[in-house]
């Protein structure tokens, strides 16, 4: 697809010209250039797939252009350089989570658009339904974003029978094997990629029923948690059980779950490295860390088991998309960006994608040339995902879910002045108050 011979070709005019011989052809105009935005891990996956922009032909992917990417240092960056981009300045696609396509569509920096229905086919109405706002349509779903717990080598598939499974597998074998932590995250971070833990043990941002947010919640006083509420009426006997042991007047951690690496209250110094050395069973990872595993425990890959037998935690399981930003339109560059969104969601288009990237397909015709680990990390989604619901997630009066379970297990593991049954009511009346308002978003 790309031209080897420039160089050559470029030798061939200038010997020309030294012969004295005329002008092989009129001189042409540079080609136009689409530009897109992405993180610093599928920036340079997206350079692998279209070639840097001088080995590009013109057409190569789009008629009359090449495509220029350009990698941000990190995701948050790349968030933020969205946040502040100018019709300028901004790309004509950006890739992205799905929650960013609400506030996009609101403040006009992403643009509408429609997928042909030979291409909208291959993909389910939750896919769709992540990228759009009001009934509208912004990216291209990529791959499935979500994450999975692997077991390490010589862990029998019966210590994942439930959580508490798990727990006893750790205790019973702690001292024999020198094992550090029980269960730790690789990669995502302790909201997102923790989820899984914290909504197998009854706490989550908001719950899910027949497909939509259960906003059926309880009376700040109940003792019994409705349906709808984010904090199950289990969740302190399941904290007690399973994750803390007393220390005199308070809580502290059991040693089993270490979110962060050299948390207060753990031993746990690196989770790849202790993981890889046998010295943690369990571990959380995103679809975007295959090099973190081994193909020998790749079959492993399932969601974190529940407190009942076949029962799991759920997991953020939306799509990432290619998204299209309103600066195209403005630069002359919207059909061609449009016919770029088509080739991200073609059957051919996510196979040479996926290839490289090594996500989940969300295309699902083309989810089946994927790997055993991608689809392991879809069987994953499938079992037990929710979808990312920003307007929720982003809290109300600076209470996001991001800082909320972290910012719990300090003070519940760490501070000896917090009571867990009354942190617990609390952090329960502000998720609540977060699914109220982002409901009405």
């Amino acid at each position: 697809m790309f031209s080897i011979s420039k160089k050559g070709a470029g030798a061939v005019v200038a010997f020309a010209v030294v012969l004295g011989g005329i002008a092989l052809a009129p001189a042409q105009a540079a080609p136009k250039v689409l530009t897109i935005w992405a993180d610093e891990t599928r920036g340079p996956h997206l350079i692998e797939l279209f070639g840097a922009v001088e080995d590009q032909d013109e057409g190569d992917f789009v008629a009359g252009y090449v495509i220029d990417v350009k990698p941000q240092a990190n995701f948050d960056a790349l968030k933020a350089a969205l946040d502040n981009a100018t019709s300028a300045s901004g790309p004509d696609i950006v890739l992205g989570p799905n929650d960013w396509v609400p506030t996009g569509a609101k403040n006009g920096k992403l643009a509408a658009f429609t997928l042909p229905a030979t291409i909208k086919a291959d993909f389910t109405a939750n896919q769709l339904g992540d990228l759009s706002y009001k009934g509208k349509l912004y990216g291209v779903p990529l791959d499935v974003n979500n994450v999975a717990m692997i077991r390490n080598a010589g862990v029998p598939s019966s210590a994942v029978a439930t959580f508490g499974s798990m727990v006893n597998y750790f205790k019973a074998n702690k001292e024999a094997q020198g094992l550090k932590a029980g269960l730790c995250i690789l990669g995502g971070g302790e909201a997102w990629a923790g989820l899984g833990v914290w909504s197998a043990l009854g706490l989550q941002p908001y719950r899910m029923k027949a497909g939509k947010v259960d906003t059926t919640l309880s009376k700040a006083t109940a003792t019994v948690a409705a349906s709808g509420d984010p904090v199950s009426g289990e969740f302190i006997n399941n904290l007690k059980a399973l994750v803390l042991e007393p220390s005199g007047n308070r809580w502290v951690s059991n040693g089993f779950f270490a979110p962060w690496d050299g948390a207060p209250g753990t031993t746990l110094a690196n989770c790849e490295a202790d993981f890889k050395a046998g010295k943690v069973p369990f571990a959380i990872l995103g679809n975007w860390q295959k090099g973190m595993m081994s193909t020998a425990i790749e079959a492993t890959l399932q969601p974190v088991p529940g407190i009942t037998a076949g029962t799991y935690g759920n997991a953020f399981g939306s799509v990432s998309g290619a998204l299209l930003t309103s600066f195209a339109n403005g630069k002359g560059n919207l059909a061609a960006a449009k016919s770029l969104l088509n080739y991200f969601g073609s059957r051919a288009g996510q196979r040479d994608y996926q290839r490289i990237e090594m996500r989940p397909h969300a295309n699902a015709k083309a989810a089946k040339f994927g790997s055993t680990f991608q689809k392991g990390m879809a069987r994953a989604a499938g079992l037990a995902s929710i979808p990312q619901i920003g307007s929720i997630l982003s809290g109300t009066g600076g209470n996001a879910w991001w800082g909320l379970p972290g910012d719990f297990w300090w003070n519940v593991t760490g501070d000896p002045g917090v009571d867990l049954t009354t942190k617990v009511k609390s952090l329960n009346a502000i998720l609540k108050a977060n699914v109220v308002a982002g409901s009405k978003f």
